[in-house]
């Protein structure tokens, strides 16, 4: 088990380590080797997401207290500008992972979206930065279940009925549910995917089936539940309640739904590290021999 939250780092730094020895290889650059090597600036990131430091300032002033485990802390600015130049290393690291974690082979998958707004609604009309996001595909969009209107993206998730993140595709808000996750599920083979009302199509689910073998499953209505035997019903009720964890886990814990990127890139780079991140915290969950793999608060915030 986890006793504290330096325990957590070495766990996640071995990991990192050996993660790293597969695919270092491709990111390889000319020069000296950093002080800071790549698989511990690598470390101080995706720990720090898991803080819920996600800004540059907040995070390097942070790691000044853990000295003892990574003695030689880059300044912020070049924090940062590597942090961006490994962003797809970051990725690859979580693709890595999923091939060897278990629980990421399930079949059985669920699909949403969850908003990622890059200002406050209120200064959009008087921001000289909405010219450069609008460049980079960010729109104006609804949220029903929330009930507002967002400026950005949403972010949507192929999540396994295990609560392992095991695809994802961002787009502009305004984009349809349907559309984005068709494209998404599109790219995999022989998948159960479940989904809300949002990607209801008789002639998507059917082109689906027929060109890449997954059976897109959408939630009944009302009045088609008490026609559905009670282990579908169940099932959807099981997919909604991992689902919510997860959106849970990403707003709360790592903050996804708070921009603090003045850039697109610099908002993908954020990104990969959250979800890089969730991966590989439900990864040492599993080494661990922890019943309930979604339990990773307590990782990094272990008493």
């Amino acid at each position: 088990m986890i006793a504290d939250f330096e325990d957590f780092c070495l766990h996640l730094y071995v990991l990192v380590d050996d993660l790293w020895a597969r695919i270092g290889h491709r990111y390889r650059r000319p020069g000296p080797a950093p002080a800071c090597s790549d698989s511990e600036l690598i470390t101080l990131v995706l720990a720090g997401e898991c803080r819920g430091w996600d800004q540059e300032t907040d995070l390097v002033a942070a790691w000044q207290a853990y000295r003892a485990l990574f003695p030689v802390l880059p300044e912020r600015s070049r924090f940062n500008r590597r942090r961006r130049n490994l962003m797809y290393a970051i990725n690859d690291l979580r693709r890595v992972a999923l091939t060897l974690l278990d629980l990421a082979q399930d079949r059985q998958c669920a699909i949403d979206s969850l908003p990622v707004p890059v200002m406050h609604f209120h200064l959009v009309p008087s921001s000289p930065a909405v010219g450069t996001w609008k460049a980079a595909g960010a729109a104006f969009g609804k949220v029903p279940t929330k009930k507002q209107t967002i400026f950005g993206y949403k972010l949507h998730l192929l999540v396994t009925l295990n609560g392992v993140i095991l695809d994802f595709a961002l787009a502009p808000a305004n984009a349809h549910d349907l559309t984005v996750g068709a494209d998404l599920l599109a790219t995999h083979r022989e998948l159960v995917a479940l989904g809300d009302k949002a990607y209801r199509s008789a002639a998507v689910a059917a082109a689906l089936q027929a060109e890449a073998a997954v059976t897109l499953v959408t939630v009944p209505r009302e009045d088609e539940r008490a026609q559905l035997p009670p282990a579908v019903v169940h099932q959807h009720a099981h997919w909604r309640e991992i689902v919510e964890t997860v959106n849970g886990q990403l707003g709360e814990q790592f903050h996804l739904e708070a921009n603090h990127a003045k850039t697109f890139w610099g908002l993908c780079a954020r990104l990969y590290s959250k979800l890089t991140a969730h991966t590989l915290c439900v990864y040492l969950n599993r080494q661990l021999g922890q019943p309930n793999c979604l339990q990773i608060k307590g990782l990094a915030f272990a008493n």
